[in-house]
């Protein structure tokens, strides 16, 4: 049920009646939903004052900060759509998305400046609002963090349209009482996250608010069994770029709780701020757990105030679940979501004991079918199948993507289903488990990596002449990404490490390659299409002799 049809209209609920209590907590500060509404308005109203129109998207490529949550609401009541994107995207990342979205403005990291600066002729972007990681802290630790180095620093080069984001909250601190009335609207794009797959380019998938307060609720409510909602505490590891970091901690904004907010994962900070602020819940990946586990100093914490640990992104191993129950005597839940279903797909309930491989059950907003993924047919019960998904308020297609979005969308029965390519099978008490996938998709550390991107890439190096990129399990890290490469004749003296080098001058981390692995020819259909599952395969067997 849907009490507000606007994102922001929710939290002003929200912090009407919560004013004084903890919203965010960054690097130990603690910011009141008063303040962090106060915030957020004046950055709109300052946006508003600069040409801003409704509608306009902007780009967020700021690591998770209370400075994000301040853009990503602010940008929304004034009347904006988000573009929130992972801050170590590289130029090229930030060209295509810029253009592809439309963005007309962007907020960065000084960090992230000279990257923005690189692309700004080449997009529309008009305004640029540039943040420091610090500067919305006490001047005690802005200073402490100056004295001893420990705050990452970019150039800024000041100029028309470039705005510094903390100036800018002191200049309209007074002025909001001229915002316009907050847009009801629920049908209204409110952000659009980017994905990977299959093909070369991340694709668009834009989220409406009635979507994402339909997710966000309901995705945060699984751990009332455990606490009220308003007492959750949630230490949000993941990404706020990411689906998982939104509908699973960002989303406590929406009903009151409290969100604990890093720039990037340490874990010594992380249990630190665990035992400090009596963290409830904490999200993460299935990688992330094992370090824990692995961790030396682990013993020195408290962590016993976290009831509700969650994981997603990918499969948690079996031995990773039972030593974390055998040492907290606390279950690790699991869900399965993905950014076209705006989140979780399925959850586990955590008034019940779960199977250690499920994913979870089908959560009550959609609508879900397991089927042969040629005919599109029902399979029997306990049998795999792909998984496909409907709702009330999904998403239809991706953003300037016919192609992709035909064969991602499809219509059965009257009804709008996305097809996850995710092959699942369910018992009879209606718990979900993960079986294979059926596209080229790599999932590295929770990220949907392309393999299609990477050969892209490896095959533009003067060198190759064709390539094939798979997933090698790994028990660490989901998969590990491994290119087969074919060198022109005449090539000599090239090396894997050559090209790993190559792939990271355009890719983010998390896609480049950790393997390379030089081949005279590759497996190919009759009609030349690249066989790589009969790669996977022969690796499959390598690894079993």
């Amino acid at each position: 049920m849907i009490n507000h049809q606007n994102i922001f209209s929710a939290f002003e609920a929200v912090a009407d009646r919560r004013e004084n209590h903890p919203a965010i907590i960054y690097l130990g500060t603690r910011y009141t939903y008063q303040k962090l509404k106060a915030l957020a308005e004046s950055f709109a109203a300052s946006l508003l004052d600069n040409g801003f129109q409704s509608g306009q998207r902007v780009v967020i490529y700021v690591p998770n900060s209370i400075q994000w949550v301040v853009a990503w609401l602010g940008i929304q009541r004034a009347g904006g759509v988000c573009v929130p994107i992972t801050p170590i995207y590289t130029p090229q990342d930030l060209e295509y998305i810029a253009n592809d979205s439309g963005a007309e403005a962007i907020v960065c990291a000084d960090t992230n400046f000279g990257y923005v600066n690189k692309v700004l002729p080449k997009t529309n972007i008009r305004m640029v609002v540039v943040t420091k990681m610090a500067e919305l802290l006490p001047v005690w630790k802005r200073a402490f963090g100056l004295l001893f180095d420990v705050i990452p620093r970019g150039n800024i080069a000041v100029g028309k349209n470039i705005y510094l984001m903390r100036k800018l909250l002191a200049a309209y601190r007074n002025r909001t009482d001229t915002l316009p009335k907050v847009n009801s609207n629920g049908g209204d794009i409110a952000e659009i996250l980017y994905t990977g797959g299959t093909t070369k380019h991340p694709k668009g998938v834009p989220l409406t608010h009635d979507l994402f307060l339909v997710s966000a609720n309901e995705q945060i409510r699984v751990s009332e069994p455990l606490f009220p909602a308003e007492e959750n505490v949630i230490l949000g590891n993941a990404p706020l770029f990411h689906i998982l970091g939104q509908t699973c901690s960002l989303a406590t904004l929406l009903m009151g709780g409290t969100l604990m907010l890093q720039p990037k994962v340490n874990l010594d900070a992380a249990f630190d701020a665990i035992q400090r602020f009596k963290a409830r819940t904490m999200i993460g990946v299935p990688t992330l757990y094992r370090m824990i586990l692995e961790h030396d100093r682990l013993d020195q914490y408290d962590l016993s105030s976290v009831d509700y640990w969650y994981s997603a992104g990918d499969v948690l191993p079996v031995d990773v679940g039972k030593r974390w129950k055998d040492k907290f005597g606390k279950s690790i839940f699991q869900g399965y979501g993905a950014t076209e279903t705006c989140g979780g797909v399925t959850m586990c309930p955590t008034d019940i004991d779960n199977p250690p491989k499920s994913i979870g059950r089908i959560v009550a907003s959609k609508k879900a079918r397991i089927v042969d993924s040629v005919f599109l047919k029902p399979v029997k019960q306990g049998k795999p199948g792909e998984l496909i998904v409907s709702s009330q308020y999904m998403v239809s297609s991706y953003l300037n993507k016919p192609e992709e979005t035909a064969e991602a969308f499809i219509e059965l029965d009257g009804e709008k289903w996305y097809r996850t390519a995710d092959v699942v099978s369910m018992d009879e008490d209606g718990n979900l488990y993960f079986v294979d996938r059926t596209v080229d998709t790599i999932k590295h550390k929770g990220y949907r990596v392309s393999a299609s991107e990477i050969e892209a890439v490896l095959q533009d190096h003067p060198a190759v002449v064709a390539t094939c990129v798979i997933g090698v399990p790994d028990e660490k890290v989901g998969e590990r990404i491994k290119a087969y490469v074919v060198l022109k004749e005449d090539i000599k003296g090239i090396t894997g490490y050559e090209l790993i080098k190559y792939c990271r001058q355009s890719m983010v981390s998390y896609k480049v390659p950790q393997y390379i692995e030089f081949r005279d020819m590759l497996p190919k259909s009759k009609v030349g299409k690249l066989l790589r599952r009969e790669i996977r395969d022969e690796e499959k067997r390598m690894k079993e002799q």
